[in-house]
């Protein structure tokens, strides 16, 4: 699949219509999603008649956005009036939202092509993509392997040509890390910096709807036709956002970049290690100022998080009760029976897990030693990350400890799984934006990826970076050779 720009040069030289763009999308997905099973809806006709509005514009001579005609594909947690948004949940298996998402309309308003909408961790609660209700989503590189998760319906697709870019949500890595196991970019922004109205709560204080495309490019310009100020969501930002294209340079003179020594030690495996080793030199070839950085309570953000967010969770998720919308389950007595057989039907192991975690740790009894100490741990983590940034531009870490790992590997043991997110996690409790890009591959020709993470609202430093050593490597070049089951 080609880029977005060189996609649009085509459509605007008449060289290919939108039509076939699309038609190209929707075969390639006829194609290898019974393997990849990235997708959970695949709005086939929606999409075709999208198309043929945007050819219809071009045929009238009118100018188009550099989105238009663009396959994109959209993680099941994004409200989409006419198209079910089901968060991978038998809770809401047959919901269909009676409005459409901001970050969605911005893109249907831009003449994106939406051409499905891809699976996920029920609620975005996981690391793997096998906790959804529907479907268990494969890597492309090794269909024998989990793509990462909760967005990994998203980042299975992006790989597998499947679509140009797509979206995803992020609460404690659920971009960076799916983006890291199958090859690609994901971008998480500063929260607030995109809106999340209409996107499914997880946990309100973390979520934030970022980016995947094959290139850093790709990843800039759908972030900036997604960002800005909402009035529908108070927590987004009133700024003007800049088009972060302008911020792709090959080189990175003057730019000071800091290794955090947390996150290069023990829990990393060797590939990662060495591949990360081998980009530092990359980024100091050219041109930038390398040097390591301590955030001492970086190691305590994964306990941190695990009561935070379970926290939030507990409290969004209560509006499951079978009363005004979603699953209803039969055969209860009672009201309370029926909100106890209907949460127990339609919400997995998992969900029930942090639920029951979230639950706990805001109880009266627990409140203080749990919840309250986790938030100060929190406001720790963010002042170390602002001393760290006191003396550099970007952070660097592995964006993951591991690379891909068998399906079913881990689905017994929830701590392991957790670790998954060991370097992504203090990222998403500062509310800082990061990226992971890949870096190199491991003996079983598994992707690597490198986090790069920026200081509040500097999206443009880590694109920068991650632009300059992309140019500089093939990495994101490489393409996956679909295997059969």
């Amino acid at each position: 699949m080609a880029s977005i720009r060189e996609l649009h040069a085509q459509l605007v030289g008449k060289q290919r219509s939108a039509l076939e763009i699309t038609e190209a999308a929707l075969d390639r997905i006829a194609a290898v999603d019974p393997q990849v099973r990235g997708f959970l809806h695949v709005t086939a006709e929606r999409a075709r008649a999208a198309a043929r509005a945007v050819d219809e514009h071009i045929a009238a001579g009118e100018d188009i956005g550099l989105l238009a005609g663009i396959p994109i594909a959209l993680k099941d947690n994004l409200c989409t009036t006419g198209i079910p948004t089901t968060c991978g949940s038998k809770i809401l298996a047959n919901f269909m939202p009676p409005y459409e998402s901001t970050v969605t309309q911005k893109l249907c308003d831009a003449g994106a092509i939406a051409v499905g909408k891809t699976n996920l961790d029920e609620f975005a609660m996981g690391s793997s993509t096998e906790n959804s209700a529907f479907q268990v989503t494969a890597n492309p590189w090794d269909v024998t392997r989990v793509p990462g998760g909760s967005s990994g319906g998203s980042a299975a697709a992006v790989a597998a040509g499947e679509c140009v870019v797509a979206l995803g949500s992020d609460t404690g890595g659920s971009i960076r890390q799916p983006a890291a196991f199958c090859g690609v970019v994901g971008v998480k922004p500063t929260y607030g910096l995109v809106s999340r109205y209409g996107l499914v709560a997880f946990a309100s204080s973390l979520d934030q709807i970022g980016p995947f495309g094959r290139s850093v490019e790709d990843a800039a310009i759908l972030l900036g036709a997604i960002a800005g100020r909402d009035p529908r969501d108070s927590t987004s930002l009133d700024i003007e956002i800049p088009d972060y294209t302008q911020f792709l340079k090959p080189e990175l003179k003057g730019c000071k970049i800091g290794v955090i020594s947390e996150t290069i030690g023990d829990g990393i495996d060797a590939s990662v290690k060495n591949a990360m080793q081998a980009a530092i030199e990359q980024l100091k070839d050219l041109g930038a100022e390398v040097r390591e950085v301590s955030c001492p309570r970086f190691k305590y953000g994964l306990p941190a998080y695990y009561i935070i967010a379970p926290s939030e969770a507990s409290s969004n998720l209560a509006r499951y009760d079978a009363v005004r919308y979603g699953l209803r389950a039969e055969g209860a007595d009672n009201l309370l029976g029926m909100y106890g057989k209907t949460r127990a039907a339609g919400f997995g192991a998992e969900v029930k897990r942090r639920i029951m975690l979230g639950t706990y740790a805001l109880s009266a009894g627990y409140y203080d030693a749990y919840y309250l100490k986790a938030q100060k741990v929190r406001t720790a983590i963010k002042q170390d990350f602002e001393a760290a940034f006191a003396d550099v531009d970007v952070l660097v870490t592995p964006t993951t400890p591991s690379t891909a790992f068998k399906t079913g590997e881990k689905t017994d043991d929830p701590l392991s799984m957790y670790l998954s997110d060991l370097t992504t996690v203090p990222v998403s409790l500062a509310g800082l934006p990061a990226l992971s890009i890949p870096c190199g591959f491991d003996a079983q020709n598994l992707p690597i990826g490198m986090q790069l993470i920026g200081n509040v609202l500097r999206e443009d430093r880590i694109f920068h970076v991650a632009h300059a050593y992309e140019q500089a490597t093939d990495w994101s070049d490489r393409l996956p050779e679909l295997q059969e089951l």
